[in-house]
């Protein structure tokens, strides 16, 4: 099989369940949002946590971290670039990765962990707070050939390229040492923000382009998902636009293919995105067709919505394979 590097902002996710919404107002919270917070609100945070003694769930975290960890799952061969600090969370971090048989190169920050507290309430609705951290510590001249060579396909976290040095540093990295190399746009407002540097990005470096409606709009100007994708594969040379609960578009060249959803029951979409690149590069790993690799995409992200968080257990997994074993 091919092998797969990503890079991306690494985070512990920690997963709580809240008893009282009161908690949110009392860190000034909004029910259902994702706040950046800094390091004495986190501290606060799982201090607070920490008193009604009940378990706290870790798992890696970061979009990146997150597609990695489910192509390990899958079986393929992956490594990861980040950022940690010198504290348990890096130790509980690294530890992660490497239990997941996934080859991290973790860097260390002078900050602590970054981390990402999902919290849900009794009706399942998500809020996170979210330090950052060391994981915005990773820097250009951190990086060296080395942990590039011998990797097939570079997955470049969206979330990065608001540092563009470092961007376009992994990117040259990448290239030389051979890799495909894709990216997951992340989020509409930062490619609202980053356009004409993404857009640079892309066209100079990019094989492969992830986004989804609101993201494939942003970059393009285009409000039909089908327009975008016609646009954004003019830039590079695979073009995958996912339209949530329709499935998603895949093209390359004159190749268009329509990948229809899974039947499933949703309570929480986190993670689906990062899923489907899962799915799709365990797909391309496997030296699948694409339609195959849209397929794959889907049911590992029609599956983690079926779950709190983003990760999955082990009989999860396996309804995910015996969906495999169909296709």
């Amino acid at each position: 099989m091919k092998k797969v590097l990503g890079i991306g902002n690494a985070l512990v996710d920690i997963l709580i369940r809240i008893e009282n919404d009161d908690f949110f107002s009392q860190f000034g919270l909004a029910k259902g949002s994702m706040t950046l917070v800094d390091r004495e609100m986190m501290n606060a945070i799982l201090e607070k946590a920490a008193s009604w003694k009940i378990e706290l769930q870790k798992s890696s975290g970061g979009s990146v971290a997150n597609a990695i960890h489910g192509m390990s799952q899958l079986g393929a061969p992956v490594g990861y670039i980040g950022k940690i600090g010198a504290d348990d969370y890096g130790s509980f971090f690294r530890s992660y990765m490497e239990q997941n048989n996934i080859c991290a190169t973790l860097f260390k920050g002078k900050e602590a962990t970054g981390k990402s507290m999902v919290m849900v309430s009794k009706d399942s609705e998500r809020t996170m707070a979210t330090y950052l951290g060391a994981a915005i510590e990773l820097d250009a001249s951190d990086l060296t050939i080395e942990p590039f060579k011998g990797y097939d396909y570079f997955l470049l976290e969206g979330y990065l390229v608001q540092n563009y040095s470092l961007v376009e540093r992994a990117a040259t990295l990448a290239r030389d040492a051979g890799c495909q190399i894709a990216v997951d746009l992340a989020s509409f407002n930062i490619v609202k923000e980053n356009l004409e540097f993404l857009n640079s990005v892309v066209e100079q470096y990019v094989d492969i382009v992830f986004a989804n409606e609101e993201e494939a709009k942003a970059f393009t100007g285009k409000s039909d998902p089908c327009d975008a994708l016609e646009d954004i594969c003019k830039k590079c040379r695979i073009a995958v636009v996912k339209i949530g609960k329709e499935g998603s578009w895949v093209k390359e060249g004159d190749r268009l293919h329509k990948i229809s959803p899974i039947p499933a029951t949703a309570v929480d979409t986190t993670g689906a995105g990062d899923l489907y690149a899962s799915g799709f590069f365990y797909g391309l790993t496997s030296g699948h067709s694409l339609d195959i690799c849209g397929k794959i995409g889907s049911i590992t992200s029609g599956k983690i919505v079926e779950v709190v968080g983003a990760k999955m257990d082990n009989p999860k997994w396996q309804e995910v394979f015996q969906l495999l074993n169909g296709l």
